[in-house]
């Protein structure tokens, strides 16, 4: 009896491997998607996240050049929706809170307008078991009004 060969050996061991990648694959390719779906559900909320605070930012930006509260929160209103809008963010509800308590103090006298923003961005359509249907998101920004300029 001789001693098998090295290609011998080798060929018994790739027999007994036989279907072990399809079984690998079986296992590991589920694991693979989850994990790619929980990266797109992260993305998109660090992106919402994003456009909520700069939605936030410019509606407090538009409420600061205004010369009265009505207008103020007027023109909030329109930036925020413009600016979310423009980021492609579609909320399933929003809300846009203006602060204008600065426009009733005296000119001369250091003032400011805050601009807060809330938005529930809808996940459902990522399908992840476990991954809530909706996240809300919340930003607030404040911008001064010029102290010198004339208020209503």
């Amino acid at each position: 009896m001789t001693a098998p060969t090295r290609r011998q050996r080798a060929a018994r061991v790739l027999r007994r491997d036989r279907g072990s990648y399809a079984v690998e694959t079986a296992v590991l390719a589920p694991a693979m998607i989850a994990l790619l779906l929980l990266m797109v559900a992260f993305g998109r909320v660090i992106d919402a996240d994003g456009a909520v605070d700069s939605a936030a930012r410019a509606a407090a930006r538009a409420a600061s050049l205004e010369r009265d509260a009505g207008s103020a929160q007027n023109k909030a209103q329109a930036a925020a929706a413009r600016s979310l809008e423009g980021e492609g963010i579609t909320c399933r509800t929003s809300s846009v809170t203006v602060d204008t308590a600065g426009y009733s103090l005296d000119i001369g006298v250091d003032a400011s307008v805050t601009a807060s923003i809330a938005c529930t961005a809808d996940l459902s359509d990522i399908g992840l078991p476990g991954l809530p249907g909706s996240k809300t998101l919340r930003a607030s920004w404040t911008s001064p009004i010029d102290t010198f300029r004339g208020r209503q």
